[in-house]
């Protein structure tokens, strides 16, 4: 499975002679491609390319007398397979703004209707122009309503929007992007679990915390984040259990505390104590949080937050234990 898109350097001269014998040429007679004009100009000393192959795929090159970079959804040339590979904001910032303008233009071409959300299509543009995952991370969106339960794809992706527009997550992009997956197929289950840690993001920082995500601890493991303030560090783990329909659970509240027991009996259990379990019950439906809300199972382990979020932005729950987090700006907590 490809990685989400990042940048090949070539520490090279690439002559427009070299660029059509060891790029285009193995690209045609492979798949196809054709060298049309890019959609963009790029400032500075550099000279560009794009090249579009009839299966779909888009790859781009930029060049300057001594060095070049290249980025595509498509298969290598080899004359580029033992290049390092660098992100977004590890290349010339002229190269990496006209890669993002144009791979933005055509992904807005492909789903038009995700140029209403700029921001959505700037965060995830690694995996929404991925080799892979570029239909399956859009269609988890745009069919399945990011995995929120009775709810719009405008609705759901307008939630997600309003909260990265606010840029606390723009430094880890590339790992939080990522956790979506490039995979070839839409698994509804992973990838609504991904999307559990932007919400438990926007929580924390709806309650006045910073966030830092993938926090690796002593036993080796990463714990999803860690919410900070003047007098709070506190480490979060977050799960997301599956709607009853989906499991073989006998019904939410034994597909909450079950989720939560493996959660407890893998990572935080190695960690030895100390964390805060978030159990996001975002993908339940009306029912199905009913009933939890209106038990409150324990899901063994303390401290330990269960809640569930919708689309509009409310966000209800109960917590467990002696919880390290002022959270009731961002939580109705049930009491």
């Amino acid at each position: 499975m490809a990685r989400p898109l990042r940048f090949r350097y070539s520490p090279q001269s690439w002559s427009d002679g070299r660029v059509r014998q060891d790029i285009l040429q193995p690209l045609q007679s492979n798949i196809g491609a054709e060298a049309v004009s890019p959609w963009f100009k790029i400032s500075g000393d550099w000279q560009t390319h794009r090249f579009e192959m009839q299966n779909g795929d888009v790859a781009l090159f930029a060049r300057d007398d001594s060095e070049a970079y290249w980025m595509g959804n498509t298969e290598t040339p080899s004359a580029l397979w033992k290049t390092d590979k660098f992100g977004w904001r590890e290349v010339p910032h002229h190269v990496s703004r006209w890669a993002q303008r144009e791979l933005t233009a055509t992904l807005h071409e492909e789903d038009p209707w995700l140029a209403d959300y700029p921001h959505i299509s700037w965060f995830f543009l690694p995996v929404f122009m991925s080799k892979d995952g570029r239909h399956s991370t859009r269609a988890f969106f745009r069919e399945h309503a990011a995995g929120f339960p009775d709810a719009g794809r405008r609705e759901t992706t307008g939630f997600f929007e309003e909260f990265l527009e606010t840029g606390v997550l723009d430094e880890y992009r590339h790992v939080m992007s990522g956790k979506l997956g490039t995979s070839d197929h839409v698994d509804r289950v992973r990838m609504s679990a991904a999307m559990a840690e932007f919400i438990a993001a926007k929580i924390l920082t709806d309650a006045g915390y910073d966030v830092v995500p993938e926090i690796e601890v002593t036993t080796g493991h990463s714990l999803d984040f860690r919410a900070e303030s003047d007098d709070t560090n506190v480490l979060v783990e977050v799960t997301r259990p599956q709607p009853p329909g989906n499991r073989a659970a006998s019904g939410p509240v034994a597909a909450v505390r079950d989720t939560a027991e493996t959660k407890t009996n893998g990572q935080l259990a190695e960690h030895g104590g100390g964390a805060v379990l978030f159990v996001d019950c975002s993908s339940f439906r009306d029912d199905s949080w009913s009933a939890v809300r209106g038990e409150r199972p324990d899901v063994r382990h303390r401290p330990a937050v269960v809640y569930r979020v919708r689309p509009n932005g409310h966000v209800e729950g109960y917590q467990k234990g002696s919880v390290p987090l002022e959270l009731s700006d961002a939580i109705d907590v049930l009491h």
